[in-house]
């Protein structure tokens, strides 16, 4: 093998027979389909070496584009390609992922347990849309005071735009993002600024166009079924393959990137009924990689299961991850906030169920849950570290499955907005933000696509019928239309607007999540105790180490008695008297010292 060369390595445990086709000429842009046998007609064909029984392998020269083939049937891409410059449908090429000067050699790593995460989708968070422009906005958020940046799942998915969790090629980096050079650039210029990275990544389905895996091997079954159809083939005939699949591209985020967390999406979906659960295997892997890498990486699961075992040891019987993400502390402020009932809400909403969720993690610990029906989830032991939790007040989900993609700014005032920051940012979770969060902004993040017609048309009649019903227009009205995500409007409405900042309000805002950011860095507590809650008729109080956040979220004022030694911040004109009252007008949000 030449030096240039890397070795590509194909599971194909069903084969007889299996070939390299190097693509003899580069098509142009992005393919809606794969090359025809006519435009195939002058490929190179070369064997690959069988392994084992069930792996082959060829050495090739990096850039050069190529598909696999089994058994002499029709050329695909690879499914374990670094790198489709042509779309999920076209030829793969060879990567050198080591051919990169990484300059983060002073970067120790951190450990993401209570630090700011800060949630951004590529595509709009810069009007370029790229990984590379992305770079020139660090400094904004290092100013903000965040210390991880998490990116919406940055691999190839069909068309130019989308949030990316329809995935394909799990391995490589969407072209119009920059390719996966653009993504070890944007990292180590990550670490140059002392900002951690956290990838999204999602093992538990494939997205409905351009999925070529099962051409090569069983990579789903139909023992189990998820809401997008069969399931990731975890536990069936030659589930083996496919688990390696899957922590094998978890340890290449790592390693060869220098990623410092995965976000796991909805690991629920992860049907598997081995006697090793997949997540206590990856897990595994990375506590084995951990050595090597000599820096803390964390796993970070999105878990519907309000299940504590998530994050408890393995040692423990738990699935041995770091911390998952807490919808309930979401749902209950959300809730108390907007007045908001309908759907996965309409058991939160009341101050006795924000203070649950902020004293216990968990709404739902085995007792009753009306949306789904039934009893879920389970206590979260009162000395468990809560910043294994990761909570929000806005995120991909909470604000892009809205019918219109509009955020609580929209809607709240000002100070009511500031208030749910505060219980946020003040308390013992790991805290995140979602782009555009810190300043106010009233710009929607809605639901886009760019899928072929066929499948295009489908999607937005989903949409459509998703969102007909008593909730929309009690949100909306009967008017407003329902955005198409098919549309180039709808990708473009929810690009950041970087000139809202400097505005007044906007910069009001910004500077609000400042200070709280400071407070937090500079006195809170990093021990994860739970937090204490108190309300009364029309305000809420949540302490938490040295400080007491006390919120009106009405339109009434409120006098509450407190004992604090002072008053250290407020977003609207609160006033602590002499013996020990708060005056809140409504709207409005204080910062007390214990």
């Amino acid at each position: 093998m030449m030096a240039s060369d890397r070795e590509i390595r194909l599971w194909a445990p069903l084969a007889k027979r299996a070939d390299a086709v190097v693509v003899p000429a580069t098509p142009r842009g992005r393919l809606d389909r794969p090359l025809s046998a006519e435009e195939l007609s002058g490929a190179q064909w070369l064997p690959m070496a069988r392994l084992d029984d069930e792996h082959w392998a060829i050495a090739l020269p990096a850039g050069t584009d190529y598909l696999l083939s089994v058994d002499g049937g029709d050329p695909r891409p690879d499914p374990r390609s670094a790198r489709q410059p042509y779309g999920v449908h076209g030829p793969s090429r060879v990567f050198d992922e080591t051919a990169f000067s990484w300059t983060d050699g002073e970067w120790g790593g951190l450990d993401v347990l209570g630090e700011v995460f800060y949630e951004l989708h590529v595509g709009t968070f810069t009007p370029q849309g790229t990984l590379d422009a992305a770079i020139d906005r660090l400094d904004h958020l290092v100013n903000l005071g965040v210390r991880v940046v998490e990116l919406m799942p940055v691999v190839p998915f069909p068309g130019e735009r989308g949030w990316g969790y329809d995935g394909v090629s799990l391995y490589a980096v969407h072209e119009a993002y920059g390719g996966p050079e653009a993504l070890q650039r944007f990292v180590d210029a990550c670490h140059a600024r002392r900002l951690g990275v956290c990838l999204d990544v999602v093992y538990n389905h494939f997205g409905p166009a351009g999925n070529y895996a099962s051409v090569f091997a069983p990579y789903l079954t139909g023992r189990h079924q998820t809401p997008w159809g069969d399931a990731i083939n975890l536990d069936d005939a030659h589930s083996d393959g496919v688990r390696a699949f899957i922590t094998d591209n978890a340890c290449r985020w790592l390693r060869d990137f220098h990623a410092d967390a995965l976000r796991l999406d909805a690991v629920h979906e992860l049907r598997d009924d081995s006697p090793v659960h997949i997540l206590a295997e990856l897990s595994r892997r990375v506590d084995d990689l951990r050595p090597a890498l000599g820096r803390p990486v964390s796993l970070v699961a999105e878990s519907d299961r309000n299940q504590p075992s998530t994050v408890l040891s393995r040692d423990d019987g738990g699935l041995g991850l770091d911390a998952q993400w807490a919808d309930d502390v979401h749902h209950a402020l959300h809730a108390y906030l907007t007045g908001e009932r309908f759907g996965y809400y309409v058991d939160f909403g009341s101050p006795e169920v924000l203070g649950k969720a902020l004293e216990h993690v968990f709404v739902h610990d085995g007792s009753w849950s009306t949306f789904r029906g039934r009893p879920w989830g389970a206590p979260v032991p009162d000395d468990l570290d809560r910043r294994r939790f990761v909570v929000f007040t806005q995120n991909h989900d909470q604000v892009g499955n809205r019918g219109r993609g509009d955020r609580p700014d929209a809607r709240l005032e000002p100070g009511i907005v500031a208030g749910g920051a505060a219980i946020l940012l003040l308390g013992p979770f790991t805290p995140m933000l979602f782009q555009g969060q810190e300043w106010g902004t009233t710009r929607p993040f809605q639901f886009f696509t760019d899928h072929d017609p066929d499948l295009g048309r489908a999607v937005t009649a989903g949409r459509l019928r998703e969102f007909q019903g008593h909730e929309w227009s009690q949100i909306y009205g009967t008017d407003a239309a329902v955005p198409d995500p098919q549309s180039p409007a709808t990708f473009t409405a929810s690009k950041l607007d970087w000139d809202e900042p400097s505005r007044p309000e906007h910069a009001r805002m910004l500077s609000w999540y400042r200070t709280l950011i400071d407070l937090r860095r500079a006195e809170l507590p990093g021990d994860g105790s739970p937090a204490t809650t108190a309300h009364g008729p029309g305000w809420f109080s949540m302490t938490y180490g040295p400080f007491t956040v006390v919120l009106a979220p009405g339109t009434a004022s409120a006098d509450v008695a407190v004992r604090a030694s002072g008053l250290v911040t407020g977003f609207g004109q609160a006033e602590l008297d002499t013996s020990g009252v708060l005056y809140l007008p409504g709207g409005s949000v204080a910062v007390l010292r214990n």
